[in-house]
């Protein structure tokens, strides 16, 4: 099934899609029973997550094209809620920023509350699986060390387009990322050095997971730079495709829509 999350007559809510033109709204207590036009609603980022846990390192090849030794245990580290934007929403460029790449990633969305879940419990936590896009500052990484600043400017961690909730070989989806319709990224979740539930396990055994948290599970190889006017797509198979446009940051004042 696939889930969205839209607007529609000024309320929020979560709709699964019927068919090209139409959504079915998921909350019974707002009494929408009938099928809701597309057209009609404005769709919204799919998360408001407490939280964004991403997975540095996760591909044996992103790994070599970093020139860094593979990973004993998830690496982690978080980007801030406020950095989500939505399937067709701009990745903005921050004002004097240096090189921004794209990094195409599955991302988890979780959906029942869980603390120190079990690997081969983990299925029942996750409500399902979107598309995403880890935009990073490479130049403010490399200068900080670290990676909250050079992940986190507004805008940088764009979502969706949709929840899909039922995703079959979880460990043999093609993952790309594509600008300006050539392909930058083409990878596979077989190349992943952990899984999705051995994410949830670990991420949980340190912190509490809550309904709607993000986690995003690391990138191939293929990382590269974004400019004005490029269009970035993330696809992965039987998920979803996320495009996003791209354009620099207007006298610090950009309103995201």
């Amino acid at each position: 099934m696939r889930i969205l999350r839209v607007l529609y007559n000024q309320r929020a809510f979560y709709a699964s899609i019927l068919d090209r033109d139409h959504l079915l709204c998921l909350n019974k207590a707002l009494g929408l029973d009938d099928p809701i036009p597309l057209r009609e609603v404005r769709v919204l980022p799919v998360v408001l997550p407490t939280k964004i846990v991403c997975v540095g390192l996760n591909y044996k090849s992103h790994a070599e094209e970093m020139g860094l030794a593979l990973p004993s245990e998830p690496l982690i580290f978080l980007k801030p809620p406020s950095a989500v934007v939505g399937s067709g929403d701009t990745v903005v460029l921050p004002e004097g920023c240096g090189r921004v790449d794209h990094e195409a990633e599955l991302g988890i969305v979780i959906g029942q509350t869980g603390r120190h879940i079990r690997p081969e419990d983990a299925a029942r936590h996750i409500f399902g699986y979107t598309c995403a896009n880890d935009v990073t500052d490479r130049e403010i990484q490399k200068r900080d060390g670290l990676y909250a600043r050079a992940k986190g400017f507004d805008t940088f961690c764009p979502v969706g387009p949709w929840i899909e909730t039922e995703v079959a070989e979880l460990r043999d989806l093609a993952v790309r990322a594509l600008v300006n319709g050539e392909v930058r990224q083409d990878g596979n979740t077989r190349d992943m050095i952990f899984g999705p539930a051995e994410l949830v396990s670990f991420i949980s055994r340190v912190m509490t997971l809550h309904p709607g948290d993000l986690i995003l599970t690391g990138t191939p190889s293929g990382i590269g730079p974004l400019a004005p006017g490029d269009t970035v797509s993330v696809e992965i198979e039987n998920v979803g495709l996320l495009i996003n446009p791209v354009a620099a940051e207007s006298g610090g004042a950009e309103q995201i829509q």
